[in-house]
């Protein structure tokens, strides 16, 4: 078995040490309340967050994915619509449109900041998409993957949702706090759904995800489809499903929720740190203009044919990367020729897959960490 990495690429459990009594104490008091579903824990959590998210409305759910599915469904789009989106994302951005009952069209990304064109948007708008089984579907929403912690262009996009009637989902999943142009990150769609899963920038001890929305119509609709689309408990008005931020995470995010704007602060100072160390070796982030930048990951590229070697040579110093992610959805053994491809082709997202490297970045990486990590890569890449 491989030792242990002394500068892992992500490290939940930091957050947990760092924080360990208070959430020792949050912990306790939710077992102790007695009340462990859809209790104060969770009222008070839903407040705290949307404030924070400076949303009017805010729903806790069970996870991310269902966080995604649930906005959809409270839109009440025609069953099998299209709904446009990335490739370059975790799988449960596309899983979650499928299980909405609807068909993803799956766009290309912009080069630099691996987040949906405009350009391939409006391509998809036009009917250029190919591939799909069936007949081609008609869209009518998108979703815009916040990636790495980066906001989308979402006035472009929006500009294209107006002009076209297309409702928007934002996917907010890597971008708790982000911003654009002092615009905060889930305010310019329909609405917005975020993960707690623990490696995220507020992160669960378990899972948890959340939605927000500033019309008070599908706040309705996303609180009786959490449950079983109750408006009167054991009554389903709506079909819906069971999907319950539990007590415990609730309590244990609350805790985290006030030293979120500190941490992603962090997360950019050694962003800056990278930034530095690296100009000239590796190509690295780039900040869309006006952007407020979270840095869920610090993404650099490397060449596709070094990549593995570069890995296992930093994991040989002790420092750990990962690759997010090394397979393009629609190139997955379960879509692969089964899905809707703007264009036809993703030129921009499969290149991005080949050569994306993600390096070490938690807020309680020190400064020696950023270093050791930098002069890693420089290692491994000579």
């Amino acid at each position: 078995m491989a030792p242990p990495l002394r500068i892992p690429q992500t490290d939940p459990k930091a957050a947990y040490v760092a924080q360990r009594s208070e959430i020792d104490a949050a912990f306790k008091r939710a077992l102790e309340s007695g009340w462990y579903i859809l209790g104060q824990e969770v009222t008070a959590f839903e407040h705290e967050f949307a404030a924070f998210a400076k949303a009017p409305h805010g729903v806790a759910v069970a996870n991310g994915t269902d966080a995604l599915e649930i906005a959809l469904r409270a839109l009440d789009l025609p069953p099998g619509s299209g709904v446009v989106t990335v490739s370059h994302t975790a799988v449960a951005t596309v899983a979650a449109i499928e299980r909405a009952g609807h068909v993803p069209v799956l766009a290309d990304i912009e080069a630099d900041t691996y987040t949906l064109a405009p350009s391939a948007l409006e391509r998809a708008l036009k009917g250029d998409v190919f591939g799909g089984d069936g007949a081609k579907p008609i869209i009518r929403a998108v979703i815009p993957v916040h990636l790495y912690g980066q906001l989308a262009a979402m006035p472009e996009i929006a500009a294209l949702a107006g002009a076209h009637r297309l409702r928007i989902v934002e996917d907010c999943a890597q971008a708790h706090g982000a911003a654009l142009d002092r615009q905060p990150v889930g305010s310019f769609g329909d609405v917005a759904a975020y993960s707690f899963y623990p490696t995220k920038n507020l992160g669960a001890l378990g899972d948890g995800g959340f939605i927000t929305t500033s019309r008070p119509e599908i706040h309705e609709r996303i609180r009786m489809i959490r449950e079983y689309g109750w408006k009167s408990r054991y009554v389903s008005d709506i079909k819906g499903l069971n999907s319950r931020l539990d007590e415990v995470q609730a309590a244990i995010l609350r805790v985290k929720l006030p030293r979120l704007a500190e941490a992603n602060a962090r997360r950019r100072a050694i962003a800056d740190r990278y930034d530095a160390g690296l100009a000239g070796v590796v190509p690295t982030p780039k900040r869309r203009n006006g952007a407020d930048h979270v840095f869920h990951q610090y993404v650099v590229r490397v060449s596709k044919t070094a990549r593995d070697a570069i890995r296992e040579r930093m994991a040989a110093c002790g420092v750990g990367t990962l690759v997010h992610y090394p397979v393009p959805v629609h190139c997955q053994p379960a879509y692969k020729g089964h899905v809707w491809l703007a264009g036809g082709a993703l030129p921009a997202t499969e290149a991005a897959a080949e050569e994306v490297l993600s390096l070490p970045m938690y807020p309680e990486l020190t400064d020696a960490h950023v270093s050791e990590t930098i002069a890693a890569l420089k290692a491994a890449i000579a």
